[in-house]
């Protein structure tokens, strides 16, 4: 190999890593700017080593070597803190640094390039997409169904007025799921309680407020209110 040869791919190996360092420098990761150019520079530096020997494999080996030997340094960039583990994508980064460093050092500049915009394309345009995708997760487990009560307490002369007005506006609201509907007298003579279990989610208690707020303008009613019994397991 010319030396003009040698000192390009390393060259090219050096400034692909350093675009890919540079993107993790900006996000402050443990593994920034000149740590991914080193990985690439190092990995083009052995896979060109094949180039001064007659064994026609050597590139493979080496690049076998290098790809095993790069899990060591990725590795040391993953850190557990509590229930979290960060540095896997840092990690990732450096790997895919190095699988440049050996595209450059085998003398495919064009492809070694293509791969290095890939792994920036998939550091910058895939994390919006991984942040869009986290945020809907986290509302889906906000909305873990549960079983509500509903309670009313009135004069046992308008039990059935408000045992039917409850069921009427829960008839219209499909998503609140009646459990169960019963009456219990109190010790209070002449004042019972109608209470309704219900199987709905968090986002529905504006429809609860509703319920209560329209039942507890009713004239025989003393009080009205909902509450959380137990969530559901999914």
């Amino acid at each position: 190999m010319d030396w003009d040869v040698f000192t390009l791919r390393v060259t090219v190996a050096l400034v692909l890593g350093s675009l890919i360092g540079a993107e993790r420098q900006i996000r402050q990761r443990m593994a920034g700017l000149r740590t991914n150019a080193l990985v690439a520079a190092g990995a083009c530096l052995f896979v060109t080593v094949s180039e001064f020997s007659a064994d026609p494999q050597g590139h493979a080996r080496i690049a076998a070597q290098v790809v095993s030997g790069i899990g060591f340094l990725g590795a040391g960039v993953i850190m557990r803190e509590g229930l979290n583990i960060r540095g896997l994508n840092t990690a990732a980064t450096l790997w895919c640094s190095a699988a440049v460093g050996v595209l450059i050092g085998t003398g495919s500049l064009l492809k070694g390039t293509i791969g290095a915009i890939a792994i920036l394309g998939a550091n910058v345009l895939l994390r919006g997409i991984g942040q869009l995708i986290n945020k809907q997760g986290l509302q889906s487990a906000t909305e873990v169904e549960g079983i509500y009560r509903l309670s009313i307490v009135c004069r046992a002369d308008d039990e059935v007025h408000v045992r039917t007005l409850m069921l009427h506006m829960l008839n219209g609201m499909p998503q609140l799921i009646i459990q169960s509907l019963h009456s219990e007298d109190l010790p209070l003579a002449g004042q019972l309680e109608v209470r309704a279990d219900l199987i709905t989610s968090p986002s529905n208690h504006l429809q609860l407020e509703q319920i209560v707020s329209r039942i507890s303008l009713e004239k025989g009613v003393s009080a009205a209110r909902w509450a959380v019994l137990n969530a559901l397991e999914t």
